[in-house]
C-alpha cells in the first residue's frame, strides 16, 4: 500500500496528465510557453484587430531557434523529436492564437512533411534546412476556390512543354502565402495529380493577401495565383502521384489540430476560471454559484478528455500504429469540444466576453476556421460512418 502523501487537486491539471509526460516534453512545452508569453502575447490582441501578424517572418526564426519547425521530421536540420512532443508544442501555440498553430503546422506538417516525405534528395537538402531554421517559410497549395472537401476535382493543371512544366489555376484559403519563400503546389497533370515545389518569385507566381476574415485575423491567409508559372523538370516531387500525396500531408496536419484546438479550448477554461474567482455577484464572487460551478466542471471535463484523447493518438502515432480514421476522431472531437469550452466561457464572462482584453472571443471566432479546415467536421464525420459501416457515403 502506498503510504506517501495524496497530491493536491490541480484545477489546471485535474487528471495529472502532465504525470504522463517526459521531463524533456514539458521542457519543449515550457520553452515555447515561454515564447508565446513573451513575444506574442502581449501583441495579439491587436494584431488580431488590425487583421495581421506582423512580425510573422521574425516570429518564425525564433520558433526555428527552438527545433519546433518540421521538429517531428528526421535529418536536414529537423530535430527528429516524437509525435506527442510535437502535440504539446501545438497545444501551447494554439492556447495562444490558433494562427501561430497554423503557421507552424503548414510550414512543418504540410510544406516541409511534403518535401521530405514526397521529394528528391536535391529539394530536401535545397529546402529543409532553411525551413527548419525558419530562413524560408513555405506554404500548401490545395484547396482551391471551388474545391475545398473534393480535391479530386481541381482545376489547377501543370502540362509538359519540351523537359519544362507549366502551371496555370489558383489555390484559396492559403495560410503562409503571401510571406512564403516556397509553395508546395499540387495540380492536375496528364498522368494525375501531381505536386511541385515553386520558388515564390517564379514569374507568373503571386500571392495577394485576403483581407476582411473575421477568424484567424492574425495569420496570413491568401490566394495563390499560377498564371503561366514555368518550373524545371525536377521542380516535381518525384515520389508523389496520385492524392495520395497531398492528403497524406493533411493527416499530419490535422494531427496536430488534434492538440491545437484543445489547447485553445485550455485557454478559454483558464481565462473563465481566474475570472469567475475574482469577479463578484449578489455578495460573492461568481464561482461560488452552484450554475458557474457547473460550467467550470463540464468545460474541464471537456478540455482534458480531449488532452487524454490526443496524447493516446499521439502515443499511436508515435508507434506506428495511428489511423487516419482516428486522426478524423480526434479532430472531429477536439475541436467541436473546443467550440462548446470557447462559447460556454463567454457567457461566464458576459459582456466582457466579447473583449479583446479577454483571449475567449479571439479563441471562439478562430476555432470556427479551425472547424472546417483540413477537412470539415461532415468529412470527417463521414469518414468514421464509412470506417464504421463500411459504406461509403460521401456521394450519397
Amino acid at each position: 500500500m502506498n503510504s506517501g502523501k495524496r497530491p493536491d487537486f490541480d484545477p489546471h491539471d485535474p487528471l495529472g496528465v502532465d504525470d504522463e509526460l517526459s521531463t524533456e516534453q514539458l521542457a519543449v512545452r515550457d520553452s515555447v510557453r515561454a515564447l508565446c508569453r513573451d513575444q506574442v502575447l502581449p501583441h495579439v490582441a491587436d494584431w488580431f484587430e488590425r487583421g495581421e501578424l506582423p512580425r510573422a517572418r521574425e516570429l518564425a526564426r525564433e520558433l526555428g531557434r527552438l527545433g519546433v519547425l518540421g521538429m517531428h521530421l528526421d535529418g536536414y536540420g529537423c530535430a527528429g523529436m516524437s509525435a506527442v512532443d510535437y502535440g504539446v508544442v501545438c497545444e501551447e501555440l494554439e492556447a495562444c492564437d490558433s494562427g501561430l498553430r497554423s503557421l507552424v503546422s503548414v510550414q512543418g506538417s504540410l510544406a516541409m512533411f511534403a518535401i521530405h516525405r514526397w521529394g528528391s534528395e536535391e529539394q530536401k537538402r535545397h529546402w529543409l534546412p532553411r525551413m527548419a531554421a525558419g530562413e524560408a517559410i513555405g506554404c500548401f497549395g490545395l484547396t482551391e476556390p471551388d474545391h475545398g472537401s473534393d480535391p479530386s476535382s481541381m482545376r489547377t493543371s501543370a502540362r509538359r512543354d519540351g523537359s519544362d512544366w507549366v502551371l496555370n489555376g489558383r489555390k484559396m484559403w492559403i495560410t503562409n502565402g503571401t510571406i512564403a519563400d516556397v509553395a508546395v503546389v499540387w495540380a492536375r497533370t496528364e498522368e494525375g495529380v501531381r505536386g511541385f515545389v515553386v520558388p515564390t518569385d517564379t514569374p507568373g507566381f503571386t500571392a495577394p493577401e485576403i483581407a476582411h476574415k473575421l477568424s484567424l485575423r492574425a495569420s496570413v491567409t491568401s490566394e495563390l495565383v499560377l498564371d503561366d508559372v514555368r518550373l524545371p523538370a525536377d521542380a516535381v516531387l518525384p515520389e508523389a502521384h496520385g492524392l495520395r500525396g497531398p492528403l497524406s500531408c493533411l493527416n499530419e496536419a490535422r494531427y496536430g489540430i488534434v492538440w491545437g484546438a484543445n489547447g485553445a479550448g485550455r485557454s478559454c477554461l483558464e481565462a473563465a476560471l481566474e475570472y469567475s474567482t475574482t469577479r463578484e455577484q449578489f455578495g460573492k464572487p461568481l464561482a461560488g454559484h452552484q450554475l458557474t460551478q457547473s460550467k467550470l466542471a463540464d468545460m474541464a471535463v471537456r478540455v482534458h478528455n480531449g488532452r487524454l484523447l490526443a496524447l493516446h493518438l499521439g502515443r499511436r502515432k508515435d508507434a506506428g500504429t495511428l489511423l487516419p480514421q482516428q486522426v478524423s476522431f480526434g479532430k472531429l472531437d477536439n475541436v467541436r469540444g473546443a467550440l462548446d469550452v470557447a462559447r460556454t466561457a463567454r457567457t461566464l464572462l458576459g459582456a466582457n466576453g466579447i473583449s479583446l482584453e479577454y483571449p475567449v472571443m479571439r479563441h471562439m471566432t478562430n476555432l470556427e476556421s479551425v472547424l472546417t479546415y483540413e477537412g470539415t467536421s461532415e468529412m470527417h464525420t463521414l469518414t468514421i460512418g464509412a470506417a464504421m459501416t463500411g459504406v461509403d457515403a460521401f456521394r450519397g
